[in-house]
């Protein structure tokens, strides 16, 4: 059975009622072999395509807000990534109990009554006893691996650059998702990710066209396969290059909890957390990071 999935619900379900709304999904095996991929439309159907691809301990990554305790603002693990990762112009979108998008909420609770476990940490992911799924972001997985080279700022494949004429936005989005794509199937990576293997991630090869629906639909595919990927990343390298974000609760909260903390580059005190939830679950964000990435901005 599969070994990693991927889910791109973080624009793609914020309303089931949205037709054009669609979720990208990838599988993958534990060569980086991408065995199935596609769309799918509404909650439902996206957990009956996991629950087709279940293993005995298969990992899931989402990018979508799985667990939400914060009655207003920002959830601490979306604050991180920009104090983390802004010098790469990577931010988080604010998510809190008041937000519409809850999709992610809801995957949540029906992949937990198929029996899939949440984690957020690397601890609970290494000793799952079986299928078990967590939050993510592309983008910091993008400029958070540095094989890739982003050195300098996130790749501008998603939306367009305001500041410039539409023309000239849409056609240099279309240089970077191709830039991107390229990067993605010639470099080496540890471990591979072998979009060619399946026809659908394969396609994304081709050059990538101006029309804004057909794009978003290409870069849903994609940020579902890089979903996947992560969790690979994240089972291949555990703690020694991802960080999961949202603070640790083994460390007290603003007090001084050295050795650890400053290990992680806290400065010796834990980083904040957001609540639990009523299933004892942590918000948490998993992220690939370069060493310079674990420090929070000063």
């Amino acid at each position: 059975m599969t070994a990693y999935l991927g889910v791109d619900l973080a624009w793609g379900l914020g309303s089931d009622r949205k037709p054009a709304n669609e979720t990208g999904l990838a599988a993958m095996a534990a060569d980086g072999t991408i065995t199935d991929a596609g769309w799918a439309r509404g909650v439902d159907a996206v957990t009956d395509w996991i629950a087709a691809h279940l293993g005995p301990t298969t990992l899931i990554a989402v990018d979508a807000s799985l667990v939400v305790t914060n009655p207003t603002g920002i959830r601490e693990a979306e604050r991180q990534v920009g104090q983390r990762y802004g010098r790469w112009k990577v931010a988080a979108n604010p998510t809190n109990l008041g937000s519409a998008a809850s999709a992610g909420a809801r995957l949540l609770d029906q992949l937990t009554a198929l029996g899939v476990d949440y984690v957020s940490s690397t601890a609970a992911m290494l000793e799952r006893r079986g299928p078990a799924v967590f939050e993510c972001y592309p983008y910091t997985t993008l400029v958070g691996v540095e094989e890739l080279g982003y050195d300098d700022e996130r790749p501008r494949y998603k939306r367009l650059d305001l500041k410039v004429p539409a023309a000239e936005a849409r056609a240099a989005r279309a240089v970077a998702f191709d830039d991107l794509v390229h990067r993605l199937r010639t470099t080496p990576l540890d471990p591979p990710l072998l979009l060619d293997a399946h026809p659908l991630t394969a396609g994304l090869a081709e050059p990538s066209v101006l029309h804004g629906p057909t794009h978003k639909h290409r870069e849903d595919l994609l940020d579902g396969a890089l979903c996947a990927w992560t969790a690979a990343f994240w089972e291949r390298h555990g703690d020694g290059r991802v960080q999961v974000l949202g603070g640790d609760p083994a460390l007290p909260t603003g007090t001084a909890a050295p050795p650890l903390a400053r290990c992680r580059g806290t400065g010796g005190v834990a980083p904040p957390s957001d609540a639990l939830d009523e299933a004892g679950r942590r918000p948490a964000i998993v992220a690939p990071a370069r060493p310079s990435q674990r420090r929070p901005a000063r």
